[in-house]
């Protein structure tokens, strides 16, 4: 005869198991929906305005425009790619030889370098900040996922869209009204590069007040666009 022990122990895991099952139900449907829907909000986002009302700061306010990639000027993907990404069309959502180099090195630029535009997309979309092997591992499994049900092109829009550019600002429409008083659509090279230069860290970087580092990041990333090609890279890997 089993023990209450025992039959606690086996409720508690099937209770487990159907929450687990539940909760990748809810993110499969989430991922089918906004396939083709825009996608409301973040995880990320969601974060930042716990955090914002829970230090007392009831002004602060998560802000995102979403806009499909035809309403985005083409400097601004092409300068994410060059600057965080440039084996993006290539591969199956994580880059194996990126990882492979960064656990060799160390340093927050080593680690973001191993992790692709899928994986930021990712980890916007659903998961918490942070750099623990949990989070990493279900970030991987996720990254396969949307790479297996979005096209490239879908995961570009959608990262666009809900990246960080600095306090509240999220995607690259609420960037550009904000920093140049302009819709995406209208960014210039210079300007789409300036804001790929802050991504690495949004809420210490400015691109309103940009360092001499971010100077100097923003001339690499241009340099970067043009040996990519320029604007024909992405029309050649059915990006834009």
């Amino acid at each position: 005869m089993k023990s209450k022990r025992t039959t606690r122990l086996g409720s508690i895991k099937k209770g487990l198991s159907k929450i687990l099952l539940a909760c990748i139900g809810l993110w499969f449907l989430a991922v089918l929906l906004w396939t083709f829907l825009p996608v409301p909000y973040s995880a990320v986002m969601v974060e930042r305005q716990i955090g914002a009302w829970a230090s007392g700061n009831f002004s602060y306010r998560a802000h995102s425009d979403w806009v499909a990639m035809d309403e985005i000027s083409p400097w601004m993907p092409l300068a994410v790619i060059a600057s965080e990404d440039q084996r993006f069309p290539e591969h199956w959502g994580i880059d194996f030889g990126a990882v492979s180099t960064a656990l060799t090195q160390q340093g927050e630029t080593h680690l973001r370098g191993a992790s692709t535009l899928s994986q930021q997309t990712a980890k916007n979309m659903f998961l918490w900040d942070g750099r623990s092997w949990v989070r990493k591992a279900i970030e991987a499994v996720m990254t396969l996922g949307i790479e297996a049900i979005w096209r490239k092109k879908r995961i570009l829009t959608v990262y666009l869209n809900v990246a960080e550019f600095g306090p509240g600002i999220f995607g690259v429409e609420a960037a550009s009204q904000a920093y140049f008083h302009k819709p995406a659509k209208q960014l210039t090279e210079g300007q789409a590069a300036l804001l790929a230069a802050v991504l690495p860290s949004p809420l210490r970087y400015k691109a309103q007040a940009p360092s001499r580092y971010i100077q100097m990041r923003q001339q690499w990333i241009m340099r970067q666009m043009r040996q990519l090609g320029g604007q024909p890279f992405l029309t050649q890997h059915h990006l834009y």
